[in-house]
């Protein structure tokens, strides 16, 4: 039998113990995941691996999140928690819903690994509910309502979280695949054949100018129009109804 390692006293060192679970939160728990996702990847995220890094026992972490996939939603609900920190509703609800939407960005380019992993997901969570309420309310002072205001509530969030999570993806990837895709708008674009692609030669030499952040707004903006534009339209219906 293989004795035990003794210290320089010839005392038997003690098993480290792990800390008592009542330490764990689920808010501590969600800061390591990110912690681990954002260093060593979404394929790293594993129960044995948070109890590891918490030093409690993984069993431990299951009593807070019981499955992979409520823990992926409580990220879920962190990234929109973070988006919404300390945010207040603005004079109109034009800039309320780019303000939304740019924090949204922000928070999924802060977190660019858990973006990607859990941007498409539906939280069912309570920062999840209150963001749909400040886009909603900002939607019916445009005037939009009923089924209108649920679409346009639905595109919104849709729209800044995939906008986000598709930035975080080139985020993650290595500093070589990225400068590639860069270096595209300057050099593949600009050298395609103007007689195959005429309608491309024509706008080339602009392609490279427009940043992350151009493609963003501009997408936003759209969207905020297309808002402004159904909700005159809804007025005009009601108008019509009114005279009838």
């Amino acid at each position: 039998m293989t004795s035990a390692k003794t210290d320089s006293t010839g005392a038997t060192p003690a098993r480290r113990k792990r800390r008592p679970a009542s330490f764990l939160t689920p808010d501590l728990i969600l800061d390591t995941a990110m912690a681990v996702i954002e260093t060593d990847g979404p394929e790293a995220l594993t129960f044995r691996r948070l109890g590891s890094d918490l030093g409690a026992d993984h069993t431990a972490v299951l009593r807070h999140f019981g499955s992979k996939d409520d823990l992926l939603l409580g990220l879920a609900a962190r990234l929109v928690r973070d988006a919404l920190h300390d945010f207040a509703p603005c004079e109109n609800w034009r800039e309320t819903l780019a303000s939304l939407a740019r924090r949204i960005r922000t928070a999924c380019l802060r977190h660019p690994g858990v973006a990607v992993l859990v941007a498409a997901r539906t939280s069912r969570r309570d920062p999840e509910f209150h963001g749909a309420d400040v886009v909603i309310g900002a939607l019916f002072e445009a005037g939009l309502r009923g089924r209108e205001a649920a679409s346009y509530y639905r595109v919104l969030a849709d729209t800044a979280l995939a906008a986000g999570a598709y930035e975080a993806s080139f985020n993650v990837l290595d500093k070589g695949a990225q400068e590639g895709d860069r270096l595209a708008w300057h050099r593949e674009y600009l050298a395609a054949s103007p007689q195959r692609y005429p309608n491309l030669a024509q706008v080339a030499p602009y392609l490279a100018d427009i940043d992350e952040e151009d493609q963003f707004e501009t997408a936003i903006g759209l969207f905020l129009d297309a808002v402004e534009l159904r909700a005159q339209r809804a007025r005009e219906r009601e108008g019509d109804r009114a005279q009838d």
